[in-house]
């Protein structure tokens, strides 16, 4: 098997275990405190990480450890917002093509960074606007306050992916993940503290969604993810990627029973062509690879 189609193999694992993520968070919040169950979750998923890389770790110095922490506070701020709108939605599967719209924004997002984005990016922006205006004209879906979070949510995700990219270049993959998560920890964990009662009487389920959650959904997700980009160029992350929301959407149809009406349908398929559009250099290398 060539590098490429183990990257390939490896990232299309990552998008199915991401999904899968989803699964287990909103089966865990259904016992636990929304922001505790992430506190618990990115904090042990964090030490585990850290644990494994923490010879490269020890060695970061002030301006490292600057750059490493300013992109957990965006990754960290963006799954406050993220968890809170999968407590509260109705509809998991539309929420995923909604966060998945942060694949969208980063190179708009880039353009207050100095980037120069291609034609593709602005040739994406109808595609989401229509895919939008289908969920919105539909009956049964309302953009109320979880849906507007997990737009919130996915605008920051742009903002991590762009600091994200940005620290890669100048730091381990795996301790700067390490990072990440316990600052994401954290951050749950202090706002959790303030606003959330915390009860430990849960039935031994949950605890099992809560320990899935943070070795497969966190830990091994992100293991696989930082061998696979290091098999293959960006090109190949950016595409494979954008199938998380529909892996999520056909999980959520199964083990939640959830459907979606024909305009629903339409609209999450315009955000998903949408995501493909604005990638198009990267889909195009990587089928110059298949």
């Amino acid at each position: 098997m060539s590098t490429h189609h183990k990257a390939d193999l490896l990232l299309l694992l990552t998008t199915i275990l991401a999904a899968a993520g989803w699964i287990f968070s909103r089966e865990a919040v259904q016992g636990l405190a929304p922001l505790l169950f992430m506190a618990l979750r990115f904090v042990s998923a964090g030490l585990i990480l850290a644990a494994i890389g923490w010879s490269a770790m020890r060695m970061f110095n002030g301006q490292q450890w600057k750059s490493a922490c300013l992109v957990g506070s965006f990754f960290g701020t963006a799954l406050t917002f993220w968890i809170l709108a999968l407590e509260m939605t109705s509809h998991v599967g539309i929420g995923a093509f909604l966060t998945g719209l942060g694949v969208v924004l980063v190179p708009l997002i880039s353009l207050f960074f100095g980037d120069r984005s291609g034609p593709y990016v602005y040739l994406s922006i109808p595609f989401v606007i229509t895919g939008l205006a289908c969920l919105s004209l539909d009956s049964e879906f309302h953009l109320g306050l979880a849906e507007l979070f997990f737009l919130l949510s996915a605008l920051l995700f742009s903002f991590t992916f762009i600091l994200n990219s940005r620290a890669a270049t100048r730091l381990p993959a795996l301790p700067l993940t390490a990072v990440q998560l316990l600052i994401t920890g954290l951050i749950t964990g202090t706002i959790s503290l303030l606003i959330e009662d915390w009860n430990f009487n849960q039935p031994p389920a949950i605890w099992g969604w809560l320990i899935a959650s943070a070795l497969i959904a966190t830990s091994l997700r992100f293991l696989v993810q930082t061998h696979a980009q290091s098999l293959a160029p960006p090109s190949h992350t950016a595409i494979i990627m954008t199938l998380e929301p529909v892996w999520t959407a056909l999980l959520a149809a199964l083990w939640l029973g959830e459907s979606m009406t024909t305009l629903q349908f339409s609209g999450c398929a315009l955000i998903f062509l949408a995501m493909l559009v604005n990638r198009w250099p990267a889909v195009r290398a990587w089928l110059k690879h298949h």
